[in-house]
């Protein structure tokens, strides 16, 4: 049965975890421990987690458009790469041990880290920006990722449009709400459909990371790149930590 505690602690997570994975990623390392905490297996809480991060991402959309920061048409191409990875993530989500893959991950944030702080090109001009040939394979990438456990897969996509469709860290985070957006759909359905979704918790849950995304979003449009980049940081440090058993 759910207690009214737990709805209250889920609440006050999402809020947190909102904040951290639009302004740079990683929430998902807050809520979906807090949902195996409350009793769910780990499939169920996979499953239960994209509630939140589905309705997280509707709010952050609507918040960058509310701020005229909006590229809807790109941001959809994005997307449409990313869905085949996100459906065959999705579908081997519950099969696959992500034991040896997080490992991986805490090496791979570590080194995205170091490559934020070295100097490079400015990327100002939203308009005219050539994307490397690489992009696409990354965004399959990031789509299986995202649909297989989702959680750090906000520091990988921002590291692919950081890195090869070269926008400024801004950009990033208004494209990246969006693509999490649209490919959570199809991984949200093959969960639901599965029967691994726990929706008192998984709404609760949403209206925390609703809250906390909406806010995210409107910081990181009055910070610009310098804020993001300090959260981002400690974000990652967390996150690598985590993965290899530090806290």
């Amino acid at each position: 049965m759910i207690q009214i505690e737990q709805i209250i602690i889920l609440f006050s997570v999402g809020v947190i975890a909102g904040f951290i994975n639009v302004m740079a990623g990683g929430g998902s390392a807050l809520t979906l421990p807090m949902l195996i905490f409350m009793g769910l297996e780990g499939s169920l809480a996979n499953g239960t987690n994209r509630v939140a991060i589905f309705i997280q991402n509707v709010f952050a959309v609507s918040s960058f458009h509310q701020k005229k920061f909006h590229a809807l048409k790109q941001s959809f191409l994005y997307a449409a790469m990313t869905l085949p990875g996100a459906i065959l993530g999705a579908l081997v989500a519950v099969r696959i041990s992500d034991e040896l893959f997080e490992n991986i991950l805490a090496v791979i944030i570590v080194g995205i880290i170091i490559t934020l702080f070295l100097p490079g090109q400015k990327h100002k001009d939203h308009d005219r920006i050539k994307a490397s040939k690489w992009l696409f394979p990354a965004l399959f990438a990031v789509g299986f990722y995202g649909g297989f456990i989702q959680m750090g897969v906000g520091f990988i996509l921002m590291a692919a449009l950081y890195h090869l469709a070269h926008y400024n860290l801004v950009h990033v985070n208004m494209h990246k709400v969006a693509i999490v957006l649209i490919y959570t759909i199809p991984a949200l359905l093959i969960f639901i459909l599965s029967g691994n979704v726990n929706w008192p918790l998984g709404i609760a849950l949403a209206a925390g990371n609703a809250t906390g995304g909406w806010w995210g979003a409107h910081v990181t449009i009055r910070g610009g790149e310098k804020w993001i980049k300090i959260a981002l940081a400690v974000a990652m440090i967390l996150m690598a930590s985590k993965l290899v058993g530090i806290y």
